[in-house]
């Protein structure tokens, strides 16, 4: 399962060079649980310094307030992995990014432990959002180790992005998984 997610990354991650070439788009992440690899497999592409503008990596609530303006009370009242976040974490990546246009972030639980009956391991929020356009958020609920999880979100996210750029409807594709 491993080594056809990290195949799949990479081809998703291909495309993105004739997508911003087409769209003209620029991208920034907000990681939490993949702790950069969403950016890393945009910029494993050459060329991508120009359709990639930066990515957070903020796996603490502390990084989470500091860099991306996620909201204390937020992260009190319904935690680091919620809807809620997900949504702050992107908004916050777009505002500190000048040049990006799309952007993504992804919070949740890698596991093996950290998990609870209402937020087992493998669930993961993900923020989508077009500078200027309403942010959107979806719930997934991933199985496997921790590896696995965070591949699994990784390439939830480059689906993601890649539908937003093209203009459809992300909900379609990542129901679609």
């Amino acid at each position: 399962m491993k080594e056809s997610l990290l195949k799949e990354i990479t081809n998703t991650a291909r495309e993105f060079e004739s997508l911003s070439a087409e769209y003209g788009e620029i991208y920034v992440t907000a990681e939490s649980l993949t702790a950069g690899f969403i950016g890393a497999s945009i910029v494993e592409i050459p060329g991508s310094s120009g359709w990639f503008d930066r990515g957070f990596i903020t796996y603490s609530n502390e990084s989470k307030m500091e860099l991306l303006e996620v909201k204390e009370d937020t992260l009190k009242s319904v935690g680091a992995v919620s809807e809620e976040t997900a949504v702050q974490m992107v908004e916050g990546a777009l505002k500190h990014s000048s040049l990006a246009t799309i952007g993504v972030s992804v919070t949740g639980i890698a596991g093996p432990d950290g998990g609870s009956e209402q937020k087992p391991v493998g669930t993961v929020w993900m923020g989508l959002m077009k500078k200027g356009q309403k942010a959107y958020a979806h719930c997934f609920h991933f199985k496997g180790d921790r590896e696995e999880i965070r591949l699994q979100t990784t390439l939830m996210a480059l689906k993601g992005l890649k539908a937003l750029t093209m203009n459809k409807d992300p909900e379609s594709i990542l129901n679609a998984q």
